[in-house]
């Protein structure tokens, strides 16, 4: 496991793509044992192709966009990374932060993980999912509000990535703040094992799905 903190993370300030994903709303999803195509199944995503960056991605979602303004499909872009234990796929949505639908995830992390952070743009709402062999473990907004099977599993490492929790999982008003969208990426990379940058979204080869209203 990594000793990676939310300082780890700060680079998302000054990103001109994190801007992006947070004033348009996104959903970032990582399964383990999983592929891309596996994955994109799972979510009925009909094949469209493949996109180069965030730039195609971000570019193929557009034109969706244009063509079918008022439902809520979107074109996701899956593809594959190492991680701890194996094999990951990451999924980036620029979805509104609706994020991938429980029943989906719960299915995913059968004899895996899933572990998904979202922002729904404009005045954000962050979530953050933790599934674990078929069960919701934990998910909160706020991480002193957590709820799921096992909602103060991850007390610990909220904690250590930066949170200002006690060790009862509440709020500490004497601790320093913490940059919470940073402290939720250090998380799932904690539980993952993947080190996401920009360069890794800005540089990967995308496998297109458009993911249905």
């Amino acid at each position: 496991m990594t000793s990676v903190s939310a300082h780890d993370y700060a680079w998302i300030r000054t990103s001109p793509l994190f801007r992006h994903m947070t004033e348009s709303g996104y959903t970032l999803t990582l399964i383990r044992g999983r592929t891309p195509r596996e994955v994109l199944d799972a979510m009925a995503a009909e094949p469209c192709g493949t996109g180069e960056g965030t730039a195609g991605l971000i570019e193929a979602n557009h034109a969706h966009e244009v063509d079918d303004y008022w439902d809520e499909s979107y074109v996701a872009g899956a593809f594959g990374v190492r991680g701890e234990n194996g094999d990951w796929t990451l999924v980036l949505g620029f979805d509104s932060g609706l994020g991938i639908a429980e029943p989906c995830a719960e299915r995913l992390s059968r004899g895996g993980r899933v572990v998904a952070h979202s922002t729904n743009g404009g005045k954000p709402i962050d979530l953050f999912h933790w599934f674990e062999d078929g069960e919701l473990r934990t998910a909160f907004e706020s991480p002193q509000w957590r709820e799921g099977a096992t909602p103060d599993a991850l007390v610990p490492l909220l904690r250590d990535v930066g949170f200002p929790l006690t060790f009862e999982g509440v709020h500490d008003d004497g601790a320093p703040d913490v940059d919470r969208k940073a402290g939720v990426l250090a998380l799932a990379e904690r539980l993952t094992g993947v080190r996401v940058t920009e360069s890794l979204l800005v540089n990967a080869s995308y496998e297109l799905g458009l993911v249905p209203d």
